[in-house]
C-alpha cells in the first residue's frame, strides 16, 4: 500500500482503556453508580450577542434556543447548548455531527459579529449515574449537587478533584450528570472516579 492509498487511522478517545473498568463499576455498584464514557461527541464553542439578531438565527437554525441564564443548559433531541458565559455557549450533538453542525451555525451568522469554533478534540465526556452519582461527585465538586441548587437543565465550569471540568445536570439516568474534562486530564479524572466509587461497591475485589 502506497501513501497515496493510506487510510487515515481511525481516532482513539481518551478513555477507551477504560471501558472495561467503567463497565465492571457500574455492574458491581448495582444501581448506585454508573460510569461510561460518551467519546467523539460533537462540541462547537458559539460567541455572539445574546440580545442580537445572531442568538435568533441560532435558534432557527438548530431549533434550540442558546440558554440566556447563568449556569443552565438546554437539551433538545442528541443537541444541547451549555451556558459557558454572556457572550458563550457550547453546543454538543453526536458523534461525527460537527462538520455540519458547524456548517449550519456558520451559516446562520454570516455577517453578524459572532464566531463559531470546532473544539470536539479538546473535551471527551463521561456520564456518571445512579443513584449514588451525586454523592460520588460530592466527594470532589466543591459545587451544592442538591437536586434544589444542580439538578437536569444546571451546568457549571467547576474542579473535581482539582481538574477543571464542565459538568451538566442530566435526566436519562436520574440524577445522572455529563463530566465534560480536558483530553489531558481525562485519564487522572477516570482514575479519580473509579476510587472514589469503590465506596459503593459491595465487593471490591471483583473489579479485578
Amino acid at each position: 500500500m502506497t501513501a497515496d492509498t493510506e487510510q487515515p487511522l481511525a481516532p482513539v478517545s481518551p478513555l477507551v482503556k477504560y471501558a472495561g473498568r467503567f463497565a465492571a463499576v457500574t455492574r458491581a455498584s448495582d444501581g448506585a453508580v454508573r460510569l461510561a464514557e460518551l467519546p467523539f461527541l460533537a462540541q462547537l464553542s458559539v460567541r455572539l450577542d445574546a440580545k442580537g439578531p445572531a442568538a435568533e438565527a441560532v435558534r432557527f437554525a438548530l431549533g434550540l434556543a442558546l440558554p440566556a441564564e447563568p449556569n443552565t443548559a438546554a437539551f433538545s433531541g442528541e443537541l444541547a447548548a451549555l451556558w459557558l458565559g454572556p457572550d458563550e455557549w457550547l453546543v454538543v450533538g453526536r458523534p461525527g455531527s460537527a462538520a455540519g453542525l458547524e456548517e449550519r451555525l456558520r451559516a446562520a451568522v454570516a455577517g453578524e459579529h459572532a464566531a463559531v469554533t470546532d473544539v470536539s478534540g479538546q473535551r471527551t465526556t463521561v456520564l456518571v449515574g445512579g443513584a449514588r452519582a451525586r454523592d460520588l461527585l460530592a466527594h470532589g465538586c466543591p459545587l451544592d449537587l442538591h437536586p434544589r441548587a444542580f439538578g437536569p437543565g444546571r451546568c457549571a465550569q467547576t474542579t473535581l478533584a482539582r481538574a477543571g471540568v464542565l459538568l451538566a445536570g442530566r435526566d436519562e439516568h436520574r440524577p445522572g450528570y455529563w463530566l465534560l474534562t480536558r483530553s489531558s486530564f481525562a485519564g487522572y479524572v477516570a482514575d479519580w472516579l473509579l476510587d472514589a466509587a469503590t465506596e459503593y461497591l459491595p465487593d471490591v475485589a471483583s473489579l479485578g
